[in-house]
């Protein structure tokens, strides 16, 4: 490739970057904020703990069912 169509692609390149931002501030979108490491690290434990609260009622979901079957297999051994 030659220096001239190198910096023709480049120059292509940067102008669909630019139509892109522009219309995602037209779509209402928020700016995007560069967060600080402090907001990063309270982020991941703030999505962690739901996740844990999320598979804490899967978890007791899953306990409440094997109890109903365990009852229900005593019955059925006991007939």
């Amino acid at each position: 490739m030659t220096a001239a169509a190198k910096t023709a692609d480049q120059g292509s390149s940067r102008s669909s970057a630019a139509s892109t931002q522009a219309s995602a501030s037209d779509s209402g979108r928020k700016p995007w904020k560069k967060k600080s490491p402090v907001e990063v690290f309270v982020g991941q434990i703030e999505r962690l703990r739901e996740d844990v609260a999320k598979k804490e009622e899967e978890l007791k979901q899953a306990k409440r069912q094997l109890q109903k079957l365990e009852e229900a297999r005593k019955v059925l051994e006991s007939a």
